[in-house]
């Protein structure tokens, strides 16, 4: 096994990973001040997104869209073992802890759909802007396509998340539709060097086949 498919594999782990915890982590509201309220999950989940591009600039737009399959599968498999442990039957003397883990791992029917359908759509729609800006610009500007991929995708993702999972619950919901969007766009903004980083020895095989290729 080659460093590319080790890394490829890591990165994927990663990616699964990332979405299990964001689900976990989706239901507790985490409040920065009266107008600004996001989903805990929001940092985590916003990991996601630079793997997508990641793995897209390494391996393609074929192998992106296998990763958001992958990761898809993992968020099903997840939610079905959750479900199936809380229909075990609890010790006796360990009552507290049922409630407990209902009031954490327990997600409702509306959770799951709204994790499903923004997960689908934002991702999808990060592989195919990204391979836009990409053939567009002609395979520069990585920074680029890297942050208007994500900010679009983002958008999609907080929109239909928030709508879905708390429209008729929470007051103000544009509040934290924008609230979360905004924080997803500085985590964009930051993690632009990371893509950078990870992307790095592509680059430098990419320029020299160019080379290759002129001097043939």
């Amino acid at each position: 096994m080659t460093s590319k498919e080790q890394k490829l594999i890591f990165l994927n782990v990663i990616f699964a990973t990332s979405l299990v915890i964001a689900n976990v982590l989706a239901g507790k509201l985490v409040a920065f001040s009266e107008n600004f309220v996001v989903p805990a999950a929001v940092v985590v989940y916003a990991v996601t997104f630079l793997i997508t591009d990641i793995v897209h600039e390494e391996y393609g737009k074929k192998q992106a869209k296998q990763t958001i399959i992958f990761g898809f599968a993992a968020q099903i498999f997840a939610s079905i073992m959750i479900y199936l442990g809380y229909l075990l039957p609890v010790a006796p003397f360990a009552q507290e802890s049922q409630a407990a883990y209902e009031e954490l791992l327990g997600q409702n029917a509306r959770f799951v759909l709204a994790s499903a359908a923004a997960y689908l759509t934002s991702q999808f729609v990060d592989v195919y802007i990204f391979a836009a800006v990409k053939k567009m610009t002609k395979n520069r500007l990585k920074w680029l396509r890297n942050n208007l991929s994500t900010a679009t995708s983002q958008f999609f993702d907080t929109s239909i998340f928030i709508t879905i999972a708390f429209i008729g619950t929470v007051p103000n919901i544009w509040v934290m539709i924008v609230s979360q969007y905004v924080i997803k766009l500085a985590i964009a903004v930051i993690d632009t060097p990371l893509f950078y980083l990870f992307t790095r020895k592509h680059r430098r095989e990419q320029a020299q086949q160019e080379e290759h290729q002129q001097s043939a």
